[in-house]
């Protein structure tokens, strides 16, 4: 199974490129096949904005080479980022339809704003994204001198999330032929 770690902001020395280097560290260890995906990486237009039809059909590539994901989702604004939800919607539904998320998110209210945004618009593309949640809260987790910081319980939260994204992924991938 192949499952992608996708860090949704991409702001210049954003937190999430840290959290999702962590998260993708604490899977080695998993069975199934994680890889880390930014975003930025992918240098996507608008959509709408202009034809960049060598850009999105990359980005279309990798999203339908994978089983299931976890997105790293900063909260801006108590929504998910700009970046994150332009992907989405490049993407489209045929992209993402029956296959399993998990989302881990970050602010300074542990980015539970912007995760129930993402699972409302993942309901929207047919994506089911699993009960487990974790958050990491910017003024206990992340600081001026260490940096990306996760207090211990996170680890067990992480793997609770895996094992729940591995499971549906195993369960969904029949219902996608």
């Amino acid at each position: 199974m192949k499952l992608g770690i996708i860090v949704g902001s991409t702001r210049v020395g954003n937190v999430g490129q840290s959290i999702g280097k962590w998260v993708f560290n604490q899977s080695k260890a998993r069975k199934a096949n994680y890889e880390l995906i930014n975003i930025a990486d992918y240098s996507l237009p608008l959509l709408g904005e202009k034809d960049a039809k060598e850009a999105i059909q990359k980005w279309n590539d990798k999203i339908n080479s994978l089983d299931g994901y976890v997105f790293i989702a900063a909260e801006y604004n108590h929504s998910v980022t700009g970046s994150l939800k332009n992907a989405l919607d490049l993407a489209g539904i045929p992209t993402w339809i029956n296959k399993p998320a998990g989302i881990v998110s970050y602010g300074f209210a542990g980015g539970a704003r912007a995760a129930e945004h993402l699972r409302t618009i993942l309901g929207a593309l047919g994506v089911a994204d699993v009960q487990q949640h974790v958050l990491f809260n910017l003024n206990s987790e992340m600081s001026q001198t260490e940096g990306f910081k996760p207090a211990n319980y996170q680890v067990g939260l992480l793997n609770k999330l895996f094992d729940q994204v591995e499971s549906w992924g195993n369960a969904l991938k029949s219902t996608r032929g």
